[in-house]
């Protein structure tokens, strides 16, 4: 149903790509990304990110930003929003643009992005239990997004009960499972998240900072570790 791409392909054959979600729509941000070792990288449509204060804005609002990015020629994906999401026809035009994923929270899914062509990623919640991890797993095509930790968990370190809950989801599904970083991962953390069975990890600014040399300066760490 969807194409079997490098980033798929890593996710499923144990790899472990680095994946940045990207704090704003920089492109000097996402270059730090890519010439630190990120594999892939994501934006964001229709929301506002807890994690760092920032909004973004409606497809047509950042459709410049996305055709620049584009044209960088890494593997793409998207958090489409909450209450609002893009219309088929966005949905189409993200495709065409090269993006190959999308992420919404389970509850703000609707039946059209279904039916786009790209890859659902839907997002765990805090609440969401292992019969809801199952459940979502159906989903065609689908990789999870284990975001999991309540906000005021954010920025805090990885207890030894997280990392086995992150076991639990990965173990109990037979679709790749990607782990946000609401926590503030090290080095250690992803090497036992890999260990673990989680495909790969999505880090944004509580582990990147916000400014190029914050990026490149944790990126290169990270890659350099693994």
């Amino acid at each position: 149903m969807y194409p079997q791409t490098p980033l798929y392909t890593a996710l499923t054959n144990g790899d472990f790509p680095i994946i940045v979600s990207l704090a704003r729509h920089d492109l000097d941000l996402a270059r730090a990304a890519l010439d630190s070792g990120a594999f892939a990288l994501k934006t964001h449509l229709n929301a506002f990110h807890r994690a760092t204060g920032t909004t973004f804005g409606s497809f047509a609002e950042e459709r410049p930003f996305f055709e620049k990015l584009a044209k960088l020629g890494c593997p793409l994906l998207v958090m489409a929003g909450q209450e609002t999401v893009p219309t088929a026809g966005e949905m189409d035009a993200l495709a065409d643009l090269g993006f190959e994923g999308f992420n919404v929270y389970v509850e703000h899914m609707q039946p059209h992005l279904l039916r786009s062509r790209l890859r659902p990623m839907p997002a765990l919640s805090s609440a969401s239990t292992l019969e809801d991890v199952r459940r979502i797993a159906g989903t065609p095509g689908c990789i999870i997004d284990a975001s999991i930790m309540p906000f005021e968990r954010y920025r805090t370190p990885m207890t030894d009960a997280d990392l086995a809950r992150y076991r639990s989801i990965a173990e109990a599904v037979d679709v790749p499972v990607i782990v946000p970083s609401q926590l503030q991962f090290d080095a250690a953390d992803l090497t036992l998240l890999r260990k673990a069975g989680l495909a790969a990890p999505l880090l944004g600014a509580i582990v990147t900072g916000d400014t190029p040399q914050s990026m490149s300066s944790a990126i290169k760490a990270l890659v350099e570790s693994m």
